[in-house]
Formats: C-alpha cells, structure tokens, sequence
C-alpha cells in the first residue's frame, strides 16, 4: 500500500545559497589572484609529484580492480593511469596531501585549500575528454580562486576542529560548488549538491 505524503518546499539556508551563487556567478578580474593561483598550482603539483617517490603514497594510486583503466580517463600526474574521474579525483588528492607540505590557511580553523585541486583537476580532464567542453589552464585557476575563497572565508569565523567535526567538510563544500559550476550544473542542482556535502559524513 502507498500513499502520497505532500513536503512543504523548504528553503536553502542562506550560506548555501551564497556559496553557490558565488560559484556560479562570481566573475574574477584579479590579475593578482590569478598570479597566486598560478604559484599556488605549480606548488602543489610540485608537492604531488614529489609524494611519488613514497611507495606508501604510490601503493594508494592507481585503479580500484585491475583492468580498471578508461582510455579517456583522468590523467594522474607522473603516472601512466588513466581513471574514471572520482578514482582520478582520489588518486590527484592523495597525491597532493601526502606530504602535508602543500598550501596552509591559518584562521579560526586550518586547512589546506590546495586539497581542492584534486576535484578540480579531475573534473576539467574529464570533461575535456569526454564531453564538449575544452577547459584551459585559466578556467583551473578561476575555480581554484573561487574553492580557495569559499574554504577559507568560512574558516576565517568557524573553527570545526573545536566542536568535534572533521574540518575537511570545508574542502568537499567548496569542490562540490565550483565542480557544480564546471559540470554546467542548474543552480537547483548546485544548491542540492552543497546541501549534500555539507552532511556527507562529519
């Protein structure tokens, strides 16, 4: 037996709402940002390609079954591994964190924004491989600026750390919403998607 249960539409709170507009909409005319951006990739990338040289980090990498490779999958840096983009986003972010020596934000909690890059950097190959659209370096270091942005000004006030919760919640927020702008999600979509990580699992 089934029966038709009506739900009253309920309202993003207004954070999320902020956070994805300024995803979507937010135009970046920063040459100075663009510049910290451009260091802040190089740096990390640097970061992750020197990770490699820990079999620890390099046993992580790679696909989840063997055989497990897609021809038009996410390039890992350094590695010949081609993956479906969220062992790609896996495998870059493992990469990138594994000496801790990447990017640090200091603020009312810490973090490292340069932890966004590993979603970043997944979905704009992906997408460039396999769909229509062709990102350029330049589209890379606008969501970085804006995942940078996003973490760090709710770090500036919020420390998670202090009430029990995991403060990487901060780094799957702000990749969601600037990897809902890439994917050309709505903004209905995108506002679901933060909603999503903001209660994926703290």
């Amino acid at each position: 037996m089934s029966s038709h249960i009506a739900r009253p539409v309920q309202e993003f709170d207004k954070e999320i709402v902020d956070i994805v507009d300024y995803a979507l909409n937010f135009q970046v005319t920063s040459d100075e940002a663009y510049e910290t951006a451009y260091n802040c990739l190089l740096d990390t990338i640097g970061c992750g390609l020197e990770a490699l040289e820990y079999e620890a980090c390099r046993k992580l990498l790679g696909p989840l079954v063997p055989q497990g490779e897609i021809e038009t999958g996410v390039r890992v840096p350094g590695t010949a591994y081609k993956l479906d983009p969220v062992q790609g986003a896996f495998n870059i972010g493992a990469m990138i964190r594994w000496l801790d020596f990447n990017d640090t934000w200091l603020a009312a909690e810490w973090g490292h924004p340069s932890d966004n890059l590993g979603a970043i950097l997944a979905t704009a190959d992906w997408l460039s491989r396999t769909t229509d659209k062709k990102f350029t370096v330049k589209d890379v270091l606008t969501a970085m600026i804006k995942a940078h942005e996003i973490q760090g000004c709710i770090a500036l006030e919020n420390s998670f750390n202090k009430v029990g919760l995991d403060h990487v919640i901060l780094v799957k927020v702000a990749s969601t919403a600037v990897v809902a702008q890439k994917m050309g999600l709505t903004r209905d979509q995108a506002l679901a998607a933060v909603s999503l990580a903001w209660v994926d699992g703290q």
